[in-house]
């Protein structure tokens, strides 16, 4: 109900949103009126609302080329692999003369697209063959092609390094750390051939009962049955996944926008600011950034109950007791794979330590085969995107990997 609620209001918001746009596009007519300090405020309030939204459309990549060594190599996007629920994104380069070595870049599945981690994937492609789990919005999957749960977030990651072949590297962002640590430890107990060389994790909540933050905390203000009742919604029959149960994209945005409400409003405005006075590229930054942020998708029911249970309410992988389809998932049975932890000081979502813990975890490896990297002034969102991801953490990366190479 609640869904078909935020679609009729979405639906009914839409007229107004013509408007505003029909009004920016006016703006040539007006002359020289139309560059006045009056029309600038005029047409930066149309512009807020016209653009302002949330969308379910995944945005572009958008990355056309990337400098790798000394040379521009174009770059073109190819599915490899698919599934109906994930697209195996390969970001192939043009032919250069050095191999480089493979690395699949695993994305959260927490109410944005993995084009969020657009610049972790351009920087990354300087040095390496990259591939990502491209996830696709549950609202526009079938119920035919049933359930997504935990587990299958397991198997994809594991089904996605064999498409890919050995030798192959592994990293994680935030909340994937957890069944990536378990594809590891699974694949290592079976021996498989395409168990990766090397397992960055960055920001992620392998133990969550360590320093809990915010996140941490709502997780565990109600029993798992009020999640179940009260955060869980059926699509509108409009779209492909009609009558499949989820949790609605909106929803996670709208918690995430809660919990730095003033610093929104702020940059909003600072938004309108930058409009009404004509500084185009400063406007242009804030306005990408929330583009981005402002495209959601839907997880499914099974997917965040489980995820709600297992790894932020009884938190099963650092008390040694997950299960994988009645398997016991064991860390330590992980003796190849090489670990790199990754956190940022001022993380208020995936705290100091939250992350490490894996470390402890992984007591079958040696000390020489496990390393970690505390970036200090950074946030969650800056241990893999901006200035310090790329000039001071992803070095960092870079050379571990090419150590486990």
């Amino acid at each position: 109900m609640l869904y078909q609620l935020f679609q009729t209001m979405t639906d009914l918001a839409e007229p107004m949103r013509m408007f505003a746009s029909a009004g920016l596009r006016s703006r040539p007519m007006l002359g020289r009126f139309g560059e006045e300090p009056i029309a600038n405020s005029l047409f930066a309030a149309l512009d807020m609302v016209a653009h302002t939204r949330l969308t379910a459309d995944r945005p572009d990549y958008a990355i056309g080329s990337v400098i790798s060594g000394n040379a521009e190599l174009a770059v073109r996007e190819e599915v490899v692999a698919a599934t109906p629920f994930c697209d195996l994104l390969h970001f192939a380069k043009a032919e250069s003369a050095t191999r480089q070595p493979k690395l699949l870049l695993v994305a959260p599945i927490s109410g944005h697209f993995a084009t969020l981690l657009r610049n972790t994937i351009q920087v990354l492609l300087r040095d390496h063959d990259v591939y990502v789990t491209d996830w696709k919005n549950a609202r526009d999957v079938p119920l035919s092609a049933g359930s997504f749960g935990f587990d299958d977030y397991v198997d994809h990651v594991v089904h996605f390094l064999e498409q890919i072949g050995a030798p192959a590297h592994l990293m994680a962002v935030c909340q994937p750390c957890v069944p990536a640590l378990a594809a590891v430890a699974l694949m290592s107990k079976d021996h498989n051939p395409a168990t990766p060389r090397s397992l960055t994790l960055m920001g992620g909540p392998v133990d969550v009962r360590v320093n809990p933050t915010v996140v941490n905390e709502l997780a565990n203000a109600h029993d798992f049955q009020w999640f179940a009742d009260n955060l869980i919604h059926s699509v509108p029959w409009r779209y492909e996944g009609r009558g499949r149960k989820v949790y609605p994209g909106f929803l996670q945005l709208t918690a995430f926008m809660a919990m730095n409400s003033g610093r929104h409003f702020e940059q909003h405005r600072v938004l309108y600011q930058h409009m009404a006075d004509g500084e185009v590229a400063e406007a242009k930054a804030i306005r990408d950034f929330y583009d981005e942020y402002f495209a959601v998708l839907d997880l499914t029911a099974e997917f965040y109950l489980e995820t709600i249970d297992r790894v932020f309410q009884r938190a099963l992988l650092a008390k040694g007791e997950l299960d994988y389809r009645g398997q016991r998932i064991d860390p330590g049975l992980i003796r190849r794979t090489a670990l790199l932890t990754v956190e940022g000081e001022r993380d208020d979502i995936c705290a100091v330590g939250q992350t490490s813990a894996a470390h402890d975890l992984c007591s079958g490896l040696r000390p020489h085969m496990k390393r970690h990297y505390l970036q200090a002034g950074v946030g969650h969102y800056g241990v893999f995107s901006g200035r310090k991801w790329e000039n001071q953490i992803y070095p960092q990366v870079r050379s571990f990997i090419l150590g486990a190479e």
